[in-house]
């Protein structure tokens, strides 16, 4: 007769709690990732509305007359575009201001990162360039 407390059953009885030991120091690793996950998904949707707000910009400013005016109209569309999430720095440049011309507008806004005590500020850009418009506004 075998006896019950052969060395196959004890080797069993060894690995018990093993588990739960892989699970306590792997659980840091996946929230770390989970939360690097979650910065890194931030981060693309801002600058998805920071490119939204260059393009409003720059649309907004084609179809003024002036430049002075299209530096306006770039500003409050981007803060518009934005709506209140930083302040961005609109600029403005392009060939001439007459008809054929271009208008390149150029949005920075300063994204907080700051996330359960981690993380600093990062500065996203966006531009778009838009040709001015043939029949622009009249005043």
């Amino acid at each position: 007769m075998i006896p019950l407390t052969s060395r196959s059953t004890r080797g069993a009885r060894d690995d018990r709690g093993s588990l739960s030991a892989e699970t306590v120091l792997l659980a840091p690793v996946f929230l770390l990732f989970l939360l690097f996950l979650v910065g890194a998904g931030r981060v693309v949707e801002a600058q998805g509305e920071v490119n939204g707000a260059a393009r409003d910009a720059a649309r907004a400013a084609s179809v003024e007359r002036t430049l002075s005016d299209a530096e306006s109209a770039a500003d409050e569309a981007a803060r518009g575009a934005l709506s209140g999430e930083c302040e961005p720095e609109v600029s403005l440049s392009g060939t001439t201001w007459e008809e054929g011309g271009q208008v390149h507008a150029e949005v920075t806004c300063s994204l907080d990162l700051e996330f359960l005590g981690f993380g600093a500020a990062k500065d996203i850009k966006g531009d778009s360039v838009v040709p001015l418009e043939q029949f622009r506004r009249v005043e």
